[in-house]
C-alpha cells in the first residue's frame, strides 16, 4: 500500500535546485503532432469490432411522466435495432467530483429535454432519424420555469461579520446595485460521447469525460455493478470546462444499451442535446453594497445572490466567493437564495462563481471609485486584507498588489481619461480594469513512475482536456530525474492506473503534477543510495548523477534494473492554517460606437501570481483562453428559456454567441509575476485557467462606462442595451 503524502507544511523548493532546466520553459505539447494530424483518438474515433450507433430522444414536455413509447412509429426504418428505455437512465449528469450516480428518476419528468429513451441502429443515420420521429406519450403537469416569479426559494445560511448598520449608515458614499448575468454553456470543442463494450461482466467505456477516479464509481453506481468491474479510457478529451466532471446520459445509456444488444454502442450528442441536456451555469441577480469613508476605506461590503437549479440538486453556484477574500471592510454580509425551477440542471461551468461573481464585485468596485473620485487601482489598493477577512487565515502568497501595479504601468493605465472625453470619430474610447481571484485547491491524487535505460514512464488516470497535461508532467518528470523530455512517456486517462484529482477546478496540474514528483523523488532518493551521496546532494542532468564529488550515469546506477514508485498526495494542515489563491488584474481598451452601441475590444493585458510557472507557454494559452471567455461574458454569451416551457432557445453555436477572431485584438498580452506558494504544494505552484476568467468581464464592463460614461448592469452588454443606456442617460 502507498503511503499517503499530507501537505501538512510547507514545502522546500527542490526544484529551485534541480539542473535539468526543463520546468517552467514553454515546451511545446508531446501530443501536439498528434492532435493536428488526425491520430489522437478521441472517444467517437475509436469504434470495436460491430460497434452500432444510438442516438437520444428527450422529452418535449416540462414536467410529468412519461407514459408511453410507441416503437411501432419507427419499426419502418432500416437498420432500426431497438428503442432502450430503462429506469436507470439519468436526469442529468452528475456534479462534479460526486462519486455516486446522480438522480435516476424512472418516468419522471423534471425539464424540457431530459433524455428518456435511446434509439439504437445500425447507422448513425438512422439513429438519428429514430430519435426524431419516435413518438411519445406524456402526462404533463404545470411546471415553474422562470427563476425572476418562482415561488419555492431556499435562503441559505448568511455570512456575516461586524456592525453592518453601523458601517453602512456611517460611510461617506454608499454603492447599492443590482447586477444580472444570463445561464452560460459549456460547449466544448468536442461533443459529449461514450462508446460502451461488455466484456463478460466487465464494462469498458471510452468516454470525454474529466475526472475518472470518480466517473468510475458514478457509472458503477449507476448501471448497478462494482466499481472495480468498470474500466474508463480517455486518452483525449476535447475540451470540458466542467461539462464532463460527472458521468452522463450518453454514458449510462450507451452502457445500458450495450448489454441490452451484445454489441457495443456509441452514443454522441448532437450539438442541441448538449445545450438542452448538460449541466449550464445558472443565471444570477447579484445586490452589491458598498460602502467606504472619504478616503476610501471600505466600511461595509455586502454581495448576494440568487440563483437556480432543479429540485433535489444540491449544487449551488458559489457566487460571492472571491468577494468574501478580495477586499477587508469593517463590516460583510453574503447571503444567497436558491431558486427552484424546472429547467435543465446547474453546474460547474468554468470558474464557477468566479467568473460571473467578480464581474459584478468588480464593476461595483469601479462604481465606488466614480463615487469617491479615487483612481480604480488605488482604491483596490487601499483595500487589501491583511487575511482572510471571513477565515482569519493568513494568505499562503498573494501577489495581488503587484499585479495590479505592475500590470497598470505594462498598460498605460496613466493614460487614462475622464469619461466620455476619449473620441475617434463615431467611437468612444475607455480603458477598464478589474482585480482576478480565484482559490486554489490540493485534491487527491495518485501517480506511478517508471525508469529504466530507454527513459521514464508516468501513468496515472488524470486526464488532458486540452490543458497541456501531457506537457506539464513530462515537465515535472524529466526535471526530477535529470531527463531530456522526449525520453519520457506520460499515459493518461485509463482508470487501471492510479486515481488522479481529474480535471476541474484549476487543480489538475498541481495536484497530479505533485504525485508525479512525490514518486520521481523516490526514484531519486534510490538513485542516491546507489551513488553513495545524501538525497539533498543529488544532482541529475541530461542522464548524469552527480553528488559527493561523486558522478555516474543513472543508467550505470540502475545496473539494468527498472525503479518503479508510486506516490500519493492529499491535502493537508496546510489548507487549514493557510489561505491559498491565485491572484491578477486585467486592464483593457474598448471602443464604444455612440449610435449602433456596438463595444469593440482593442486591446488586453492580464498580470497573473499563481505560483511556480510549469509550462509557460500551457500557462499563457490558459490565460488569454481564460480572458477571452470573460470578453464573451462581458458582451455575448446568453443561454435564453423560453419563458412557457424553460426549454433552451439558444441551442447551438449559431444561436448562443460566443467570441470570435473578429472580436478578439491580437494585442492580448499576459505577464506572470514570480511567485513560489510553499503552502500549496511541492510544486509551489497554482492554478491559471480560471483565474484567468475571474475578473476580465468586469473589465470590459469597466471599460465601456470610461469610454461612454453608462453602466450596463444587466450582462451581456449588447448592442441594445448600450444604446438604452446612452438614450436614457441623454447622450
Amino acid at each position: 500500500m502507498t503511503q499517503t503524502f499530507r501537505m501538512d507544511k510547507p514545502q522546500p523548493r527542490l526544484l529551485d535546485e534541480t539542473r535539468q532546466g526543463v520546468i517552467g520553459t514553454p515546451m511545446d505539447r508531446p501530443d501536439g503532432p498528434l492532435k493536428v494530424s488526425g491520430q489522437a483518438t478521441y472517444t467517437a474515433d475509436a469504434l470495436p469490432e460491430g460497434c452500432v450507433h444510438g442516438m437520444l430522444v428527450r422529452a418535449t414536455v416540462t414536467r410529468g411522466h412519461l407514459r408511453d413509447i410507441d416503437r411501432d412509429s419507427i419499426a419502418d426504418i432500416p437498420g432500426l435495432l431497438a428503442v432502450v428505455r430503462d429506469p436507470r437512465f439519468l436526469r442529468n449528469p452528475a456534479q462534479g467530483m460526486a462519486g455516486e450516480a446522480p438522480d435516476q428518476p424512472g418516468d419522471r419528468i423534471d425539464y424540457h429535454g431530459q433524455p428518456v429513451a435511446l434509439v439504437v441502429a445500425e447507422t448513425f443515420e438512422a439513429a438519428r432519424d429514430g430519435a426524431l420521429r419516435l413518438k411519445l406519450r406524456f402526462d404533463s403537469v404545470a411546471a415553474e420555469v422562470d427563476p425572476d416569479h418562482a415561488t419555492e426559494v431556499e435562503p441559505q445560511d448568511p455570512t456575516e461579520s461586524g456592525d453592518w448598520d453601523a458601517a453602512w449608515s456611517g460611510a461617506a458614499h454608499q454603492v447599492d446595485v443590482v447586477y444580472t448575468t444570463p445561464c452560460h454553456a459549456s460547449a466544448a470543442m468536442e461533443p459529449h460521447a461514450a462508446v460502451a463494450e461488455w466484456q463478460g461482466d466487465r464494462l469498458i467505456l471510452r468516454g470525454a469525460l474529466q475526472m475518472l477516479r470518480f466517473n468510475r464509481k458514478e457509472l458503477a453506481d449507476a448501471v448497478g455493478i462494482p466499481p472495480e468491474q468498470v474500466q474508463i479510457l480517455a486518452p483525449y478529451v476535447g475540451g470540458g470546462f466542467g461539462s464532463k466532471l460527472g458521468i452522463g446520459t450518453e454514458a449510462v445509456a450507451a452502457a445500458l444499451a450495450a448489454r441490452e444488444l451484445g454489441r457495443p454502442v456509441r452514443v454522441v450528442m448532437a450539438r442541441q442535446t448538449v445545450f438542452d441536456a448538460v449541466l449550464r451555469r445558472t443565471e444570477t441577480r447579484q445586490h452589491l453594497q458598498l460602502a467606504a469613508d472619504a478616503e476610501g476605506h471600505l466600511l461595509a461590503l455586502g454581495h448576494d445572490d440568487r440563483v437556480s437549479n432543479l429540485p433535489g440538486e444540491e449544487f449551488a453556484e458559489p457566487v460571492s466567493s472571491a468577494s468574501q477574500f478580495l477586499y477587508g471592510a469593517r463590516a460583510t454580509r453574503f447571503r444567497q437564495d436558491m431558486v427552484r425551477v424546472h429547467r435543465v440542471g446547474a453546474g460547474s461551468v468554468r470558474a464557477p462563481g468566479e467568473a460571473v461573481g467578480v464581474i459584478a464585485i468588480e464593476a461595483a468596485m469601479d462604481e465606488l471609485a466614480d463615487a469617491l473620485g479615487m483612481c480604480p487601482v488605488e482604491l483596490r489598493l487601499r483595500n487589501l486584507p491583511d487575511q482572510h477577512p471571513v477565515t482569519g487565515q493568513p494568505f499562503s502568497a498573494r501577489a495581488l498588489a503587484g499585479c495590479l501595479r505592475e500590470g497598470a504601468k505594462s498598460f498605460g493605465w496613466s493614460d487614462r481619461q475622464a469619461p466620455g472625453a476619449r473620441q475617434e470619430g463615431d467611437w468612444l474610447i475607455g480603458m477598464g480594469m478589474a482585480s482576478a481571484a480565484r482559490p486554489n485547491m490540493l485534491v487527491k491524487s495518485a501517480a506511478r513512475v517508471r525508469l529504466s535505460a530507454e527513459g521514464a514512464v508516468v501513468e496515472t488516470d488524470m486526464t488532458d482536456i486540452g490543458t497541456g497535461t501531457y506537457a506539464v508532467l513530462t515537465q515535472v518528470a524529466a526535471e526530477m530525474l535529470g531527463l531530456p523530455p522526449g525520453q519520457v512517456t506520460v499515459k493518461l486517462g485509463d482508470t487501471d492506473l492510479p486515481g488522479a484529482s481529474g480535471s476541474g477546478g484549476s487543480f489538475g496540474a498541481s495536484s497530479s503534477g505533485s504525485a508525479v514528483f512525490l514518486a520521481a523523488k523516490k526514484i531519486r532518493d534510490r538513485l542516491a543510495a546507489k551513488l553513495g551521496c545524501a538525497p539533498e546532494d543529488l544532482s541529475l542532468q541530461d542522464g548524469l548523477a552527480r553528488g559527493a564529488n561523486l558522478e555516474a550515469p543513472i543508467n550505470d546506477l540502475l545496473a539494468g534494473d527498472v525503479f518503479v514508485e508510486e506516490a500519493e498526495i492529499k491535502g493537508g494542515k496546510t489548507a487549514e492554517s493557510h489561505f491559498s489563491a491565485g491572484f491578477g488584474a486585467h486592464f483593457c481598451e474598448v471602443a464604444v460606437h455612440r449610435w449602433t452601441g456596438e463595444v469593440r475590444l482593442r486591446r488586453m493585458h492580464g498580470t497573473f501570481a499563481m505560483g511556480r510557472v510549469l509550462n509557460e507557454k500551457t500557462a499563457r494559452s490558459q490565460a488569454v483562453g481564460g480572458m477571452i471567455w470573460g470578453v464573451g461574458s462581458a458582451l455575448h454569451e446568453d443561454m435564453s428559456h423560453d419563458p412557457r416551457t424553460g426549454h433552451v432557445v439558444t441551442r447551438d453555436l449559431a444561436n448562443y454567441h460566443i467570441a470570435a477572431h473578429a472580436d478578439i485584438p491580437r494585442d492580448m498580452q499576459v505577464v506572470f509575476l514570480e511567485e513560489r506558494d510553499d503552502f500549496a504544494n511541492p510544486l509551489q505552484s497554482k492554478g491559471v485557467g480560471e483565474l484567468g476568467i475571474s475578473g476580465a468581464g468586469g473589465a470590459v464592463l469597466n471599460a465601456i462606462h470610461n469610454a461612454c460614461g453608462v453602466r450596463i448592469r444587466d450582462i451581456p452588454a449588447t448592442p441594445d442595451r448600450v444604446i438604452a443606456a446612452l438614450e436614457a442617460a441623454g447622450r
